[in-house]
């Protein structure tokens, strides 16, 4: 009724006017509603859709059953765009990137779905990142699907996982002199969204830029073998560690490239990072054996944290708070080993959590959800903790060594070990989902929605009787360390979801099915 007294007045008003404007009012009534009926208030159309901007999925389904109108008003597009934005989807696109908004939630819903079915299932596709000229593998880092690789032939290698062509190029190196014998291995990777970073065992420094090509855009010498490496998440700083000094090293304003910082400490660093999204000059935090620094610029040396005796084990930065694992040799029996919580801003413990008689091996805190923390200990559980109340809140136990590298994110870990496995848990049901093994340690772990990134890196980097000669470049590969590229969305053709080599193009008369088994036509099996 409230429908039929709108449109009748509408007509009223209508016919008060001459017959040019007539198509004008018509379309208007048809087109957009300027009134929307509240029982007994007639509501401005915008009012009502500040009203109905409180509402859920669910109660707005409900109100487009009430009448034409509301379904009109329910299904707006701006109700739905906010709802698709509040929910984390589609975060960089505009409200007219897309024609109906509720469609595109129920897509990304339903995508987040199978994604989660296919994790738990292992339903995907993996591939390995191999370079057979580079030897064996020393370092691996990733960043948004993009792989880098350092190995012991000196030479950095790139895949982006991204695509399925892993057809990336080699980044050069800085030229060796003539006679200089054979390249250093590579010591450290590191890449972000724009830059690759990568130190040699001679204490070299190459830095890449991702857009401008292979070459390298900057380059620096250290004295001595370099010990650490940092690259800011989402900047352009690098900080290095060599002796008793850590360097950090980013370009001004023009694209030269300067050092804001070096800064002189008392011990050999053991662990580096670079504070994310610091403006103005970059900041530092340094563990060097049982101290903690905090590095800036203004304030050089900063101390952080030091207790006597108490080596940190493992260390991680977020933007605003940094995280490190410290171990004790029993002297105080009330004092186990714990993982301690810093603020950046006020220099001070915000939190300890843990109570482990295991020193703990690797923590997560960037990566992990808010007030959460995730760490691997060397008596091989994973535990993830509760910064709000210090409190662990599920504590895994699945490996046969010490844990070395770990994720989590709002429902599932993936860690890995020292003995080559890698585990995928459900944090809910704090149980194992599934697991893979391969020969070599597990030093690298990276996911996101779709996909999964391990390393396993060899500990020996010169296997001594692994072949004939020592510069023999057929090294036997269970001595070369593996990358894993995991990818569990369903979005791409049928063909693209097997093992490269499996695959057919149909462009050669008489194509070989290496998997019997595969669903994939080919040309002859």
């Amino acid at each position: 009724m409230e429908g039929h007294f709108i449109l009748n007045r509408h007509f009223y008003v209508s016919n008060e006017r001459d017959q040019h404007n007539f198509h004008s009012v018509l379309c208007k009534i048809f087109n957009e509603i300027n009134e929307v009926p509240f029982f007994d208030v007639q509501l401005p159309y915008e009012l009502a859709l500040k009203i109905f901007q409180y509402l859920g999925k669910a109660e707005l389904g409900r109100c487009a059953q009430v009448s034409r109108t509301w379904k009109i008003l329910a299904e707006d597009e701006v109700l739905w765009y906010r709802l698709c934005q509040q929910e984390g989807y589609l975060l960089d696109t505009s409200i007219s990137d897309h024609s109906c908004w509720k469609l595109a939630l129920k897509n990304c819903r339903a995508r987040e779905h199978m994604l989660k079915t296919n994790w738990k299932n292992r339903v995907g596709a993996v591939s390995q990142l191999r370079y057979e000229p580079g030897r064996v593998l020393c370092d691996v880092h990733c960043c948004d699907g993009v792989v880098m690789a350092g190995y012991s032939s000196g030479e950095v290698r790139l895949w982006d996982t991204r695509t399925w062509d892993y057809t990336a190029p080699v980044l050069a190196a800085v030229a060796v002199p003539a006679g200089a014998g054979a390249p250093p291995h590579v010591s450290f990777v590191r890449i972000n969204s724009s830059l690759a970073v990568a130190a040699y065992e001679d204490g070299t420094v190459s830095v890449w830029s991702l857009l401008l090509g292979q070459e390298p855009i900057h380059h620096f010498q250290h004295n001595q073998r370099v010990q650490a490496l940092a690259l800011a998440p989402g900047g352009a700083a690098v900080a290095t560690a060599s002796g008793f000094q850590v360097k950090v090293e980013s370009p001004d304003d023009k694209g030269f490239w300067q050092t804001p910082g070096t800064f002189e400490i008392q011990k050999l660093v053991n662990f580096l990072n670079l504070v994310p999204d610091v403006p103005g000059s970059p900041v530092a935090v340094a563990a060097a054996e049982d101290i903690v620094y905090l590095l800036k610029a203004e304030d050089p040396g900063k101390v952080l944290h030091s207790v006597y005796g108490q080596p940190v084990t493992c260390l991680d930065v977020a933007a605003h708070e940094t995280a490190f694992g410290i171990k004790t040799f029993g002297w105080l029996l009330n004092e186990p080993n714990q993982i301690l919580l810093y603020n950046l801003e006020t220099n001070q413990c915000v939190t300890k959590v843990g109570n482990s008689i295991g020193a703990f091996s690797c923590v997560n805190l960037q990566s992990s959800p808010p007030n959460m923390l995730v760490a691997g200990n060397k008596d091989r559980r994973v535990r993830v903790f509760d910064l709000r109340c210090a409190q662990p809140v599920c504590s895994l136990y699945g490996h046969q060594l010490g844990v070395s590298a770990v994720q989590m994110d709002e429902w599932k870990i993936v860690s890995g070990g020292e003995e080559g496995l890698v585990c995928v848990w459900d944090q809910r049901m704090a149980t194992k989902l599934w697991e893979m093994h391969s020969r070599h340690p597990v030093r690298h772990v990276w996911f996101n929605s779709h996909s999964l990134i391990t390393a396993n890196i060899p500990e020996e980097k010169n296997p001594r009787g692994s072949s004939i000669t020592e510069d023999d470049p057929s090294l036997h590969r269970k001595y070369r360390g593996v990358i894993y590229s995991y990818e569990f969305s369903v979005d791409q053709l049928a063909v693209d979801s097997v093992l490269p080599i499996c695959r057919s193009s149909y462009d050669e008369v008489t194509g070989y099915n290496y998997n019997i088994g595969l669903a994939v036509p080919y040309d002859s099996i």
